[in-house]
């Protein structure tokens, strides 16, 4: 798993994710996603269309996210490949009914500045 970000402006950061979401790892990755939802932006927005496989800890992961953000005050979206394998894990778990999933990034961008 491989993680970079932008900041775009003041008030959005995008958090690019690749690779596998899985337990090789898991500590490194939670830490890094952890670090980079933690600036003080009002928006996040992770994008995980570069991601090939999500497993449960990933998800956790992700919800732990969404929470950090959400106690600043800020908002946090998730960006998927249409039809992905992680698309249809945010939706059998019933992740997406918890944090916004989008499959286009500006709207993604859009959701959490609003």
């Amino acid at each position: 798993m491989s993680a970079s970000f932008q900041d775009v402006g003041d008030d959005l950061r995008r958090i690019m994710v690749s690779g596998r979401l899985d337990m090789e790892g898991t500590d490194s990755v939670s830490e890094r996603l952890m670090e980079l939802v933690e600036a003080p932006k009002k928006g996040v927005v992770i994008d995980l269309s570069g991601v090939r496989f999500l497993a449960s800890v990933g998800i956790r992961v992700l919800i732990a996210s969404a929470k950090a953000v959400q106690q600043r005050g800020g908002k946090l979206a998730l960006v998927v490949a249409r039809g992905s394998t992680v698309s249809m894990s945010l939706e059998a778990t019933g992740v997406d009914e918890l944090i916004p999933v989008f499959t286009d990034g500006s709207e993604a961008e859009e959701a959490v500045l609003s």
